[in-house]
């Protein structure tokens, strides 16, 4: 009777070791002990170590090595057709880099949203408008720095935070923000193009 073997794989498998072994990209499971300590240990492709990025590769040439090495194992894939794997090479350097990026990112958007409010008030003149609503209800011109400034200040701020569900590490609930959310579909939108293109370029032999 032969064993089964259940393969489980993700999307997107980030390794930072150009010798990539199966129990890097897969997770294994089945009743043979002695059949998953040999898989997990199997050579699945070694990447040229000075070229960090993103390799394409298919499922059916993963179940082809697998049958080589253990012809009478049965294979239950579960999940992706084809996966990604990402290489980054682990430096100092590039952890560095990476904080710096991420510094960037934040400078960009918290920039970037403020112009992005300051030219929206700007356009529709929400100045002129507070300075209108406090002279109908005061009896009075408004110094531009009145309860209704002070109070569109603080919303704006409240709103953002409530909407984003997420300030440093407290949420008001569990569910992704808005921004993880709309991540994940960019994530998987190019996850999605590099293997498209990757088959495009096995069917016609040349890149689309």
């Amino acid at each position: 009777m032969s064993d089964t073997l259940y393969l489980q794989l993700d999307q997107n498998i980030e390794v930072t070791n150009p010798h990539v072994y199966l129990q890097d990209i897969a997770a294994l499971s089945s009743s043979n002990t002695k059949l998953l300590n040999r898989l997990r240990v199997m050579p699945v492709i070694i990447l040229d170590s000075s070229r960090p990025g993103r390799y394409v590769l298919s499922v059916s040439e993963l179940l082809k090595m697998i049958q080589k090495a253990e012809p009478s194992v049965d294979i239950s894939p579960i999940g992706e057709s084809s996966f990604i794997i990402t290489y980054r090479i682990s430096s100092a350097t590039g952890i560095l880099f990476r904080y710096i990026k991420i510094f960037f990112v934040c400078l960009v958007s918290f920039f970037g949203a403020a112009f992005s409010i300051m030219t929206f008030n700007n356009d529709v003149d929400l100045g002129g408008l507070f300075s209108q609503i406090y002279t109908l209800v005061m009896g009075k011109s408004s110094d531009g720095f009145t309860i209704l400034e002070i109070s569109y200040s603080i919303g704006i701020g409240l709103g953002v935070l409530i909407f984003f569900n997420h300030f440093g590490h407290l949420k008001l609930s569990d569910d992704p923000t808005p921004m993880q959310v709309q991540m994940r579909t960019y994530e998987n939108d190019v996850n999605q193009t590099l293997i498209e293109q990757s088959e495009r370029k096995i069917s016609t032999g040349k890149d689309s």
